[in-house]
């Protein structure tokens, strides 16, 4: 195997038995209060917090520690504007039967349909991309690994730091999403994710019941 350069383990975080059970108790309770919200306010966000929490979200696991990931965010009216409009262009040929009856169905407990006010009205709406080439340094171009599964891990960390901040979130997937390419300037080497929408809920916001049923740990997991 070949040599490399090493540090010792730095900034390890070490805590005796009880305080480790409190600690994750407590991040439970916290991120079980997280909650996906369709009507936001228009109350501005800090940008500092977006940034933060962007910035934690570059220090999740990677394959081979290439970091494929791009985050664009999306903060101009205008560019908010355009992007609902195109959005609720695919949406509307989603909810029109391009999804199936069976996807559709499954939504129907959400009350999801193809109008998108949220695009235009919350403050900061996040495109997240995979790159297929990258590297750590900027300028390189190699074959980057596990790409769906780093930029998965690396939006975990991101919707957990929004959350911890005091920020609502929300996932949005219009198909096909390569209008974003153009919209953010992205090549068309990088594969557009995700929307994540950013901000405070709308007064009088509401969570279908359906979104609140979460399976037990005994349906999730199993000690062997």
């Amino acid at each position: 195997m070949k040599e490399h350069e090493a540090i010792p383990l730095p900034d390890r975080m070490d805590y005796p038995h009880p305080e480790m059970i409190a600690r994750a108790d407590a991040f439970y309770e916290t991120m079980r209060k997280r909650h996906t919200v369709r009507a936001f306010s228009d109350r501005p966000v800090p940008r500092e917090v977006i940034e933060t929490a962007v910035k934690t979200a570059g220090t999740a696991p990677s394959g081979a520690n290439h970091q494929p990931w791009f985050f664009s965010i999306i903060g101009s009216p205008a560019m908010k504007k355009e992007l609902r409009e195109r959005a609720e262009v695919e949406e509307r040929l989603f909810y029109a039967g391009k999804a199936g009856d069976e996807w559709l169905d499954a939504l129907t407990p959400l009350g999801t349909d193809d109008h998108k006010p949220y695009l235009e009205t919350a403050p900061w709406i996040i495109a997240i991309f995979g790159q297929r080439k990258g590297g750590v340094r900027k300028g390189i171009e190699r074959q980057n690994y596990y790409v769906p599964e780093s930029v998965g891990i690396a939006m975990g960390f991101l919707i957990a730091a929004l959350h911890t901040s005091g920020v609502v979130t929300l996932t949005h997937t219009p198909k096909p999403m390569t209008f974003l390419n153009t919209m953010c300037g992205r090549p068309a080497s990088e594969k557009p994710y995700l929307l994540l929408v950013c901000g405070y809920p709308a007064e009088g916001a509401t969570v279908p019941t359906h979104a609140k049923v979460k399976k037990p740990f005994d349906e999730i997991a199993r000690f062997l």
